[in-house]
């Protein structure tokens, strides 16, 4: 808390002391105007920000140019022959855009789930993409921040403030990204420091106490020097009520700041460093019950027939109200510092970007999400990374052009501490789920053993025979005791590089052919050091020699088989650490990849062709559930990804708007399949998935007072092979529980099924209306955001976890111009109240019972911002 309050100290002087910063330093002659630019060998006119396109009669305007860099180098959208989606600045601020997970209601072909702590966080594009929760597995989806590859990405999360645009690129990106694109990339970019002095600050307060503060400087330091210097600082209360502690929940507690310098001596020579610095210590994140097996029903159930402990209602998982019996926190911090130089030499632009990063993330949970004390988690990691890009590119004139480069990434990850330790209700509740020693085979047993174990729970059977023999063995006190549990601390070492080379080719004026490969090569080192003190789950139930001593057929404790929460279905029933004698904790690969692009200037339109394929590294299963491999060589590591993308673009450009349109065909081999036991992530391969879709664009502006957006993405994914899928308990068809050893099997098949999770249908639309008042401007802008029904996960039954999403946002302000700009906006967020359900898991330690996370409800209020 004390970093969060420094920067909103922060926030206000730099917006007080703004004019200060820019004293001394006359601005660049050039800046005074708006010029021309070369964008891909063509000149277009440039528009200052914000700019208001302007037309003498009621025909559709012209729309503003829209550049991106998605293929390293500067093009207009509508040519570069990729499938891209660009968000600006002022989109962002009137779509009240806070945070990357908001940016998906505007780009329809984006997910992003925030999961138990703010640390976990998935990316996805066109319904793939992964990683989120386990240390061991990269995303699918690359975040890039001013050309700085962001490894983990809850660090990419910070507040979205001093933004030139944000790029979304679909479809495998590996030949021009590297390594972990396989899905698509999301660049960010932010706003270059000035020559020209100015300040922007805005302050927003909404319902829940939020405060909403930034500010942001910019200016020369002398003619050749230009500074900029930003902070932000939300703070706001929880959306959800914990009944048991009466705390908020789902807070916002975020801070961030970050300092800019951009050095050109020459017109060919440019240098920036940027160092950021971001916090976040949030109460997070609320889980609420949307269904209730017999386990969690014991526990709400009145002594003598459950704990008596408060449970959750699934009929009321919509009131806005959780039941832990402590409240979760995280803390996260994440900083670094990079240094971009671009030179213009006469062989061609050099670009050299280096950084180094380092993250640092703890969060406390209740796991069993109940107002039973039964687990609880402590986790908490480190993440450092340095990396290194040099590329060199032609200057973008003449029919041929090329471009090629090198990537180097170090990382390091440290889980210094993972401990998921049982609370003081967890013998109680093994005691009332084991059952009481049957009445028939009381009667089969001496007296003396009879008369000991007459109203007595299963476990307590099982502590007592074994301590006729074994005097550590306490009856009542060995097994689920407070402080049993599990403690994983890993860690890893990871090295990727990449070479790549892209040629284009302009055979005529309106057909060019461009080609890249990539060389990517990926080598990890981890460690574990896992310690299982869960008594309980070390015993192999059908080997107990009590049983067989007094003649007790195992089948009868199969039962008990249920109550092993930690390698139950393992051969020792106990981790194996790594590196070992079979394992050398060593993981490796290398691919080369390739593209191939053929676009067509049809004069209104642009037409392109392209084979793509990626890669994404293979992973390690560094959580609860990581094992040895199998005789089929599944359990501990993930082999990599392959990816072969075919696609058939088309982008029309007219007055008033453009319409862009892809259709796809994806196919993955080997995808990286990491779903949540309850316990830890099983993680495999899926033989092949293959997705097949379409996207489509569009922007019209019929008016000066009109414009209009539309955006659309249908998906069709299809498990070709999928032969061992995890299993989990609902699917008794598959997975059918063993009565011998209450154990199910550990793999299903789901050849031929739809992966959960990938929704057919996600929709986003806006329409913005403006109007010029005499002294100041007005604007009305309403955007809507449309998911289809969708199984969420395949750990989770279709029936209680199928949900879409259908939401509203809003604002409406007026604009005041001249020198000093000010501007007075209200907003609103899901203003329909959707009520709908982001992600469905097994809940812990409670088989047959299912847990969720529920959207943000309606969120509103008022912004003032300024320039000058």
């Amino acid at each position: 808390m004390r970093n969060i309050l420094f920067v909103e100290v922060l926030f206000l002087a730099v917006f007080a002391c703004g004019p200060v910063f820019g004293q001394g330093a006359a601005p660049r002659p050039e800046a005074e105007s708006v010029p021309a630019q070369t964008v891909d060998g063509k000149t277009v006119a440039a528009q200052s920000e914000g700019a208001t396109p302007q037309a003498a009669d009621s025909s559709p305007v012209k729309m503003e140019v829209i550049t991106v860099t998605a293929s390293k180098r500067l093009m207009t959208l509508q040519d570069v022959p990729i499938s891209v989606s660009v968000t600006d600045a002022k989109t962002i601020e009137r779509a009240t855009v806070r945070d990357l997970i908001d940016l998906q209601t505007i780009v329809p072909s984006l997910q992003i789930q925030q999961f138990n702590a703010v640390g976990q966080t998935n990316f996805i594009i066109r319904g793939f993409g992964n990683g989120s929760g386990n240390d061991g597995i990269e995303s699918s989806v690359g975040v890039f921040v001013d050309g700085v590859y962001r490894s983990r990405l809850s660090s990419a999360l910070g507040d979205l403030f001093g933004l030139d645009r944000i790029e979304v690129l679909r479809g495998p990106q590996s030949t021009l990204l590297g390594k972990n694109v396989s899905a698509g990339a999301i660049s960010i970019l932010t706003e270059k420091p000035q020559f020209t002095y100015r300040t922007t600050g805005e302050v927003s307060f909404g319902n829940y106490n939020l405060f909403l503060g930034r500010a942001l400087v910019t200016g020369p330091i002398n003619d050749q020097l230009a500074f900029g210097l930003s902070a932000a600082s939300q703070v706001r209360d929880g959306y959800l009520t914990n009944t048991t502690t009466g705390n908020d929940v789902n807070d916002r507690r975020r801070g961030a700041i970050r300092a800019d310098l951009l050095w050109e001596p020459t017109s060919r020579v440019s240098a920036r460093v940027i160092g950021d610095y971001n916090e976040i210590k949030e109460t997070c994140c609320g889980v609420v019950s949307i269904f209730n097996g017999p386990a969690t029903q014991f526990i709400g159930a009145a002594p003598p027939f459950g704990l008596g402990r408060p449970v959750g209602n699934p009929a009321n998982k919509f009131d806005n109200t959780i039941i832990f019996n402590t409240d979760p926190t995280n803390k996260l911090s994440d900083g670094g510092v990079s240094a971009q130089v671009d030179w213009k030499t006469d062989v061609g632009a050099l670009t050299s970007i280096t950084a180094w990063r380092n993250q640092t993330n703890a969060s406390t949970q209740d796991v069993d999400f109940t107002g039973a004390n039964l687990a609880n988690k402590n986790q908490s990691n480190s993440i450092s990374m340095f990396s290194q890009e040099l590329r060199l590119a032609s200057d973008g004139k003449g029919p041929f052009n090329w471009l090629v480069g090198g990537f180097l990434i170090k990382e390091k990850i440290k889980r210094t501490g993972v401990d998921t330790t049982y609370g003081p209700d967890i013998r109680a509740y093994a005691d009332g789920l084991s059952g009481r020693v049957p009445a028939a085979l009381l009667g089969a047993l001496p007296a003396t053993l009879r008369a000991a174990l007459t109203g007595r729970s299963n476990i307590y059977a099982l502590e007592f025979l074994q301590s006729l023999v074994t005097p550590s063995i306490i009856p009542g006190s060995t097994y689920f005791q407070a402080g049993q549990g599990i403690s994983d601390f890993y860690s890893m070492d990871d090295t990727s590089y990449s070479t790549f080379g892209n040629v284009s080719f302009k055979i005529t004026d309106k057909l060019t052919i461009t080609g890249g490969l990539a060389y990517l090569g990926d080598r990890k080192e981890a460690r574990s050091d896992v310690v299982l003190t869960d008594n309980f789950s070390q015993l192999n139930l059908q080997n107990v020699p009590q049983f067989a001593a007094i003649g007790l057929p195992p089948s009868l404790y199969g039962a008990l088989g249920g109550l092993q929460f930690f390698y139950a279905n393992t051969p020792n029933h106990a981790p194996v650490n790594f590196p070992n004698a079979n394992e050398s904790g060593k993981l490796s690969g290398n691919k080369l990849t390739k593209s191939l692009n053929i676009a067509y200037d049809l004069g209104a339109a642009n037409a392109y062709a392209s084979y793509t394929t990626g890669w994404k590294a293979g992973a390690v299963n560094l959580s609860s559930d990581s094992r040895p491999p199998d005789v089929n060589g599944v359990g501990r590591t993930a082999s990599p990804e392959d990816v072969t993308a075919y696609e058939l673009g088309l982008k029309s450009a007219f007055r008033g708007g453009f319409f862009n349109l892809a259709i796809f065909k994806q196919s993955i081999d080997g995808f990286q399949s990491n779903l949540y036991t309850g316990t830890g992530y099983s993680l495999g391969n899926a033989g092949r998935t293959t997705i097949r879709g379409v996207e489509m664009d569009l922007a019209y502006r019929p008016a000066t007072w009109l414009a209009l957006t539309g955006a659309a993405t249908y998906l069709d994914p299809t498990y070709n092979s999928f032969a061992r899928a995890p299993c989990f308990s609902y699917d008794t068809v598959r997975c059918p529980i063993n009565p011998a050893t209450g154990l199910m099997p550990n793999f299903r098949d789901l050849s031929g099924q739809r992966p959960a999770g990938i929704p057919k249908w996600t929709v986003s639309t806006s329409a913005s209306l403006s109007h010029q008042f005499n002294g100041f401007s007005g604007y009305l802008r309403g955007d809507y955001y449309y998911v289809s029904s969708v199984q969420l996960t395949e750990s989770t039954p279709p029936d209680i976890s199928t949900y879409g999403r259908s939401t509203f946002n809003a604002s409406t302000g007026i604009v005041f111009p001249g020198p000093n700009e000010y501007e007075v906006m209200l907003w609103g967020r899901n203003l329909t109240n959707d009520k709908s359900i982001a992600a469905t898991f097994p809940t812990v330690a409670q088989t047959g019972s299912y847990s969720g996370f529920t959207l943000q409800p309606a969120t509103f209020g008022v912004a003032f911002r300024a320039k000058f």
